[in-house]
C-alpha cells in the first residue's frame, strides 16, 4: 500500500497535542511512540491494576489503545478544521495479552472525506519478542462544524 500524505502541515504536533489531552490514555499509562501520515503506534506497560481475574491485560485496555491508534492514524490525514470520532469497531482477541508491554500499531486502510477505515494490530512484547494478541478494525468519521471537536 502506498504511503499517505498528510494534509495538515503540522500533523504530528496536532496528533501529539490531542493525545496529551486524552485523560483515559494517561490513566492507562499509554504513550504515543510513532506518528506518521496514516500510521500511529501506542505503547502501554502491562500493570497489575489493568488485568482481569486470570492475570491477563483486560480486553477493554487492549481495545482502548487499538481504538486510539486507529483514531489518531485517521486524524493524521485530516485537514485542520476536522476532528475524528470512531463510529464502529470490531476486535478479534486472538491470545491473552501477557507480557511487559502491549503495542497497538494503527494504520489507515482507506482515508475518505467522511469515513476512514483503519486497522490496528495489537501485540504483547516481552524482552523484545512480540506476539499478536488482537486485531481491531475501525470506521472513523470525520467531524466538521462541531464546536469542541476539532482534534
Amino acid at each position: 500500500m502506498p504511503p499517505f500524505t498528510a494534509i495538515h502541515p503540522d500533523f504530528e504536533k496536532r496528533v501529539r497535542d490531542s493525545f496529551a489531552r486524552q485523560a483515559f490514555m494517561s490513566t492507562l499509562g499509554a504513550a504515543l511512540t510513532r506518528v506518521e501520515p496514516g500510521v500511529v503506534e501506542i505503547r502501554m506497560a502491562v500493570r497489575p491494576d489493568l488485568t482481569q481475574q486470570h492475570g491477563f491485560l483486560h480486553a477493554a485496555a487492549v481495545a482502548a489503545i487499538g481504538d486510539s491508534a486507529c483514531g489518531y492514524a485517521a486524524l493524521s490525514l485530516m485537514p485542520s478544521d476536522t476532528g475524528v470520532l470512531a463510529v464502529e469497531y470490531k476486535i478479534n482477541l486472538m491470545a491473552p495479552a501477557i507480557g511487559e508491554v502491549v503495542i497497538a500499531r494503527g494504520r489507515v486502510i482507506r482515508s475518505g472525506r467522511t469515513l476512514s477505515v483503519c486497522q490496528a494490530e495489537i501485540v504483547a512484547a516481552t524482552a523484545g519478542a512480540e506476539r499478536a494478541v488482537a486485531l481491531l478494525v475501525s470506521t472513523v468519521m470525520a467531524v466538521r462544524d462541531r464546536p469542541g471537536i476539532v482534534d
